[in-house]
């Protein structure tokens, strides 16, 4: 059996009362202490980024941005021209 459904199964006996049914205000209580416990070793984890990494990765970005607008950019523009010439097309015959 694994250490997690041994751990599970063992919380579940520690949170039963004599009727067998869960104790839930006990068990709000041991799921909001856990969850804590995991969001603070989390944010232990969390490191601030030096000056230098936030402005390469600002330009990484800004760059991004306008390509990507200089291709739609370009993208629109063609598919304007051939509808265009499409309807224009369309409309003499």
């Amino acid at each position: 059996m694994p250490v997690a459904e041994k751990k599970s199964m063992a919380k579940a006996a520690a949170l039963s009362n004599d009727n067998s049914e869960p104790n839930r205000i006990l068990g709000v209580f041991n799921r909001s202490r856990d969850f804590l416990r995991d969001v603070r070793a989390e944010m232990r984890k969390v490191v601030t980024p030096t000056r230098s990494e936030v402005q390469s990765t600002t330009i990484v970005v800004l760059v991004t941005v306008f390509a990507f607008a200089g291709f739609f950019y370009v993208v629109d523009s063609v598919l304007d021209h051939a509808l265009r010439v499409l309807l224009h097309w369309l409309g003499s015959m």
